[in-house]
Order: C-alpha cells, then sequence, then structure tokens
C-alpha cells in the first residue's frame, strides 16, 4: 500500500537517507528544505521552504500525510511544524539524540533514563544540542501526547557521513597501509562502542513511524568495543603493519581530543561522565524490528567514502592531519592543524 510520506528535511545525510528508504518501499515522498544542502533523490518532490518563516509550511498545499519525519534540531522550527502540520498527519517521528540524556556516564542505560532540563527559546546552539533536543521533544509531546515516535539516534554513520568520526579509522589504516608507516591508536581500546549505518537507521524510521509505533526509542547498533572496531577496521583495510597505542594521559598530554573534533582521536573516550555515551540499551527498538548490517559492511561502506574524498587529505572535521600523528608516534612535538 503506497503511503504518503513527507520529510522535513530531505537534502543531507539522514534526511535524504530516509526519503531513498521511503521511495524504495514504493511510497509517495516530499521532501520540505531550504535545498541549500543538496538534492533529493530522485522520485521524491521537492518543495522549497525556510523554516524560520512559519508561513513556508502553506507551499505543501493542503492534503494529509501518512507520517511526517522531522530531523530539526531547532525547537522553534519543531513548534511551527506541528502547528501547520499535525492536525494533518497521520503518524509523526521526530528525530532526536540520545545526547537527550542528562547521565552519560551508566552503559546499558534504557529510555527511563532521565532527560536533560530543556533549554528555553526557539533558536539553540552547538553547546545546548541534547537540551534542544529535548525541548524539541517536550514540543512534540506537548502537540500530539504520546502520539509520537522520539528516534534518540546515537552515532550515525555510513557513506556521506558529514562528521568525519567512524571513517577515520578505516581511512586511516587505508592510508597507513600505502604509505608503510605506523598508526596511532588511543590504548583504552576496551571502552564501549556503538554505532548505526545511515541507511539501517532510515529504513527503521519509516516501517516503524508508517505501522504506528509510538514512544522514544534509543537506536543504536550492538554494543561492541573501540578495539573491535580498530581490528575491523584494519582487516577492511588491509593494513598489517604496526600500531602505536598511547594510554589517555600521554594522548591528554600531546593535546588530542577526545571522541570527535579537530585534533581528536575519534571515538576515544576519557571522561567517565561519558562512558555510557556508545553503550545505550536499543532492546526496545529491536523488539520493533531494528536491525542493522554487520560492523564489517558499515567500515567497508565508510571506508569507500573516504576513498572519494580523499585518504590523505588535511583539515579533517574530526582526527589527526597524518603528519601530525606521525609527529606525536615518532615523539617530536607538531603544533595542532600541521600539514602534509
Amino acid at each position: 500500500m503506497t503511503s504518503r510520506v513527507l520529510v522535513l528535511g530531505g537534502t543531507a545525510w539522514l534526511g535524504r537517507a530516509v526519503v531513498r528508504a521511503a521511495l524504495s518501499r514504493g511510497h509517495e515522498v516530499t521532501a520540505f528544505a531550504r535545498g541549500e544542502s543538496g538534492t533529493v533523490p530522485e522520485g521524491a518532490t521537492f518543495v522549497p521552504g525556510d523554516r524560520e518563516q512559519p508561513a513556508s509550511y502553506d507551499e505543501l498545499g493542503g492534503g494529509e500525510w501518512d507520517l511526517v519525519v522531522d530531523l530539526a534540531r531547532q525547537p522553534g522550527q519543531v513548534r511551527s511544524a506541528l502547528a501547520a502540520l499535525s492536525s494533518r498527519a497521520l503518524h509523526w517521528a521526530f528525530i532526536s539524540s540520545c545526547s537527550v540524556y542528562a547521565d552519560q556516564s551508566r552503559p546499558d542505560a534504557d529510555e527511563r533514563a532521565r532527560r536533560l532540563r530543556p533549554v528555553a527559546g526557539d533558536v539553540i546552539g552547538p553547546e545546548d544540542y541534547g537540551a534542544g533536543k529535548v525541548a524539541c521533544e517536550i514540543a512534540c509531546e506537548s502537540a500530539r501526547g504520546k502520539d509520537v515516535l522520539l528516534v534518540r539516534s546515537g552515532l550515525i554513520v555510513g557513506r556521506g557521513d558529514p562528521s568525519d568520526r567512524f571513517g577515520y579509522w578505516p581511512s586511516r589504516f587505508a592510508l597507513a597501509t600505502e604509505d608503510g608507516r605506523p598508526v596511532l591508536v588511543p590504548g583504552a581500546s576496551a571502552q564501549h562502542f556503538q554505532a548505526i549505518h545511515v541507511d539501517d537507521l532510515a529504513a527503521w524510521i519509516v516501517e516503524a513511524g508508517l505501522r504506528g509505533v509510538t514512544g522514544p526509542f534509543n537506536t543504536s547498533g550492538p554494543v561492541t568495543t573501540l578495539a573491535d572496531l580498530l581490528d575491523t577496521s584494519a582487516r577492511v583495510a588491509g593494513f598489517t603493519g604496526e600500531r602505536v597505542a598511547l594510554g589517555d594521559e600521554a594522548l591528554l598530554a600531546a593535546g588530542i581530543a577526545e571522541t570527535m573534533g579537530p585534533d581528536s582521536m575519534p571515538m576515544w573516550v576519557h571522561d567517565a561522565e561519558w562512558a555510557g555515551f556508545f553503550a545505550r540499551d536499543v532492546s526496545a527498538a529491536r523488539r520493533e524490528g531494528l536491525t542493522c548490517r554487520p560492523l564489517a559492511e558499515s567500515v567497508a561502506d565508510a571506508l569507500d567514502w573516504e576513498r572519494h574524498l580523499g585518504l590523505a587529505r588535511t583539515g579533517r572535521r574530526t582526527g589527526l592531519d597524518r603528519a601530525r600523528e606521525l609527529a606525536i608516534v615518532e615523539g617530536r612535538s607538531a603544533p595542532r592543524g600541521a600539514r602534509t
């Protein structure tokens, strides 16, 4: 049966994957966005609109939707979308984040964990991402009660990943295979790790949303270890060379940041208050049909994307440039942002 799906976004990363997933299942899909992040997949209808201007929703015309998927992070945009469209939507899915939780220290925490205090106002900055998503969730609950699917995503990976996080490791092992030099890795590789491929998440959002699944769900892959990610990345990249492992204090002394951002060690977590971030309980989503491909397939997909971008590129959004990495390995000092 063909359903009408409206994606508020749809031109980049997860939103684009949701559009693809709905189209592949034979649904009629409309994407409403400014269109500055890219184009919608072929087969979808694109309606341009600025969500900062509530009157823009008029461009969607009348009619009803079987499912509306909202990917916004600004509370004001979420509120205006609900005001304009909620009464015409049979089902509503809001793409939230596991960053909404107040306590990130405890592994295996489920959806009952306490949320952050919501941020006030309609517009938030990057530093209020988690609290802003809480405000967005509350807006959905205020408008629709329990009749909303809250998708609390974890680390999303795969081809097209704009964060540079997950792809760093297969890319770095592949580059080291080419140049014959070592790879710097964190010594604390027994820490938890968890991720989900963007296409697996998108498929579940569409299927669960149209089935009328409601409530909050942590959505990520099975919990494994950082060591497993490193080993899988090395194997997929064909790397058999030397790994140089540094402990937490040595990495910090070298000026390397945790988890993400420039000059960081991707997915390495030193702060005990974040020890559970990559280890959320996702059993509720699995009971509702969430499935994930093997880690090796996600790594291979990420490596293909990294090769497209260039293995030796500098100025990554996340991770170390190769020159700085090798300087640390050789015990030399290298300024942040060092270039080859």
